[in-house]
């Protein structure tokens, strides 16, 4: 397959698309302000402990001193797992931890205010499919797996990968369930490398030091998204690139010899075209080659995808017109859905096709599409009502909600009151107040297209209101006011 892998890295934002074939087929977008600390595995130092809070402060580097908690320490864990049944006390904190220790950390909650992050002494390292528990040696699964055979047959193909002196423990995660030997054994051997590297660091450099954050974006990319189809790995900086060739010579050496430089005039996501598609993948409506288009409508609860022929008729009958669109639409939809990334209930609605071996290749095109999808999809086919039911597993982030905010106009309705609505909500409000106050005017403070209306069509139902009310109404605009907006001022 013809794929390359397009890095933009700034130092905000990182940018990454996959190209297939000359098409972007997936985005992924990660920022700084956003990554947080939580994951993030440091050499502390105790400076405090408090006994009657059964909490420790520890120096890890930052403005603030880092919080512990007597059941985040892991011999805390351990005592009550090992004592399940005992009526035995675990020992407390300052029997534990001691001021001026060295301890390594792992960061389980941002700091946010006032407060410092929230530590725990219990490490977990994620890698692509399974997570590290160095100190915890048994397997666990996913609870998301639920079929029980499937999670026995992962208990033992990890089980076989695992090196006979390992003596932590692993999570299995719901990403492995279609994972080779070779994929769990790569991972396996990847996770040990990192703690090993953790621990030669912190008996080197002197506390606080950061032992290890999670992956970059770009380091995921070369790490897990670069296959064999992969053709080359674009990165719009030299520096960048060297940094990812490091990351690369010891986790994914296979990758080495794809990372490129780019160097053109033109910036990298331009040049693919890349811009363009990212606008496109926000709007609603993706325009077809044969001159139909989709309607993609993302809610909380479901997306739905509406086909519509639009203005193509170019095939000798209308079946055949509908037939032709409904296959570029399938694989059109595919792509979107990988592109915008998005995830859950999915229902597509075809347009109506009597033919049944229509419906059938309209839908081994659509599988047929889907099966270059690196996330998990399952497809029911079509219902009574002619629609397509399907799921797409949700592992990120949809690309509107990484992108987007709910308009402040219409609070993510997708539409506003029309300003007569909103011109009779008001007159509806000075009756109803004017029966509970007795002011001496009342000020309507509006958008500028609603005072419009009041001065123009509505200034006669304004003047009887005033009529009714015995007192006098006053009109002022208010730039800042979003149309369905307003105020009534009593005076």
């Amino acid at each position: 397959m013809n794929e390359q892998i397009l890095i933009n890295i700034t130092p905000q934002e990182t940018r990454v698309a996959i190209v297939q074939y000359g098409t972007v087929q997936e985005l992924h977008i990660e920022r700084t302000a956003s990554r947080g600390m939580v994951g993030n595995v440091y050499l502390g130092k105790v400076v405090r402990v408090l006994p009657g809070m059964q909490s420790a402060f520890i120096d890890i580097g930052l403005e603030r001193a880092a919080f512990l908690h007597v059941a985040d320490l892991w011999e805390h864990r351990a005592f009550h797992h090992s004592n399940r049944n005992a009526t035995l006390a675990p020992p407390p904190i300052e029997k534990m931890v001691f001021e001026g220790q060295s301890l390594i950390v792992q960061v389980i909650k941002d700091p946010l205010g006032t407060k410092g992050a929230r530590l725990s002494t219990q490490i977990s390292i994620a890698g692509r499919m399974l997570v590290h528990l160095p100190q915890d040696p048994h397997i666990g699964i996913s609870q998301r797996i639920e079929d029980e055979a499937e999670r026995e047959l992962l208990r033992n193909k990890l089980q076989a990968v695992l090196p006979a002196e390992e003596k932590g423990g692993f999570i299995i995660r719901t990403h492995a369930e279609d994972s080779s030997d070779a994929d769990l054994a790569s991972d396996v051997e990847y996770l040990r490398l990192r703690w090993k590297e953790m621990l030669t660091l912190a008996r080197t450099k002197p506390a606080p030091t950061l032992l290890y954050q999670d992956l970059s974006l770009a380091q995921r990319v070369v790490r897990d998204l670069s296959s064999e189809e992969t053709n080359g790995v674009l990165v719009d900086s030299h520096e960048n690139l060297q940094a990812l060739l490091d990351f690369a010579q010891t986790y994914a050496k296979q990758v080495v010899a794809k990372l490129q430089v780019f160097s053109g005039e033109r910036p990298l996501f331009e040049l693919y075209n890349v811009e363009d598609e990212l606008q496109k993948a926000l709007g609603p409506r993706v325009d077809l080659k044969s001159g139909g288009y989709l309607i993609i409508d993302q809610t909380e609860a479901l997306t739905t995808v509406d086909v519509n022929t639009g203005g193509f008729t170019g095939a000798r009958n209308f079946d055949e017109t509908i037939f032709k669109t409904n296959l570029e639409a399938a694989q059109a939809t595919a792509r979107q859905l990988r592109l915008r990334n998005l995830g859950g209930i999915i229902i597509i609605d075809f347009i109506d096709m009597d033919n049944e071996g229509h419906r059938e290749a309209v839908l081994t095109e659509l599988k047929k599409t889907l099966a270059r999808d690196r996330t998990r999809t399952t497809i029911n086919g079509f219902s009574n009502l002619g629609l397509v039911e399907m799921t797409r597993k949700r592992t990120r982030e949809s690309l509107s909600h990484i992108l987007c905010e709910p308009c402040p106009a219409c609070a993510g309705k997708g539409q506003v009151k029309t300003a007569r609505t909103v011109c009779y909500e008001i007159m509806r409000e000075i009756i109803r107040e004017s029966r509970q106050f007795n002011p001496k005017e009342f000020r309507i403070l509006a958008a500028p297209a609603v005072i419009d209306l009041f001065l123009e069509e509505e200034a006669q139902y304004l003047g009887m209101l005033e009529e009714f009310v015995g007192k006098p109404i006053t009109l002022q605009v208010d730039n800042l006011f979003v149309q369905e907006n307003y105020d009534i001022i009593l005076t």
